[in-house]
């Protein structure tokens, strides 16, 4: 599934002060600081009004923040040679590790609607994720021998990679990044094999 970046064409200055309010809301967010539109502004050091035409709210600018996440994201799965479970080990290790960087300002970002209606209503921070995860789940179908269960594979995914499971596991029961991605690899993986259509059937 393609990304779409709604910044593109931007002109430079345009796109520059679209960059340091992304940056300002990742790093007051990501401290752990619930901004306000004109605190991040002023973080940015530009003035609340700017900021609005750039942005609708504080939830876009986070929106925005995730979208460069999921890019980096979406670099490293693309850069992988591995194969199989391998491969799903690496993304999802590098994932935790993305969410730890990035700290406060992955769980800010709020909808009513499931992971899957926002990705198929083209939420655009979510799309480049799920492009990054595309490879790695299709290799782990293919190498369990179940069948091909598409959006159902990143239904799960999302359900185990949640930001805010991690951070529990992180957090909560003391689980080093890398622990934490071993065992919801492993889990997300018996999950996978349970989800089998064929299983129905059985």
């Amino acid at each position: 599934m393609p990304l779409s970046d709604p910044a593109s064409g931007l002109r430079a200055d345009t796109q520059r002060s679209r960059t340091l309010l992304i940056d300002a809301a990742g790093q007051l967010f990501g401290a752990g600081t619930a901004a306000s539109m004109a605190e991040v502004a002023a973080s940015a050091g530009i003035s609340t009004a700017t900021a609005y035409r750039h942005f609708a709210s504080v939830d876009d600018v986070l929106a925005a923040y995730r979208f460069e996440v999921g890019r980096e994201l979406l670099a490293f799965s693309q850069a992988q040679k591995a194969r199989g479970r391998a491969l799903l080990d690496l993304v999802c290790g590098q994932w935790v590790q993305l969410v730890v960087r990035h700290g406060g300002s992955m769980v800010h970002t709020r909808s009513a609607e499931g992971y899957l209606a926002r990705i198929r209503d083209g939420a655009y921070y979510l799309t480049v994720q799920a492009e990054a995860m595309q490879r790695p789940l299709e290799e782990l179908t293919r190498e369990l021998g179940t069948e091909d269960t598409g959006d159902h594979a990143l239904f799960l995914w999302n359900l185990f990679f949640d930001p805010r499971e991690i951070f529990d596991l992180i957090h909560t029961v003391g689980l080093t990044p890398q622990q934490a991605s071993d065992r919801l690899v492993r889990t997300f993986t018996a999950a996978l094999r349970g989800w089998d259509p064929a299983k129905d059937l059985s």
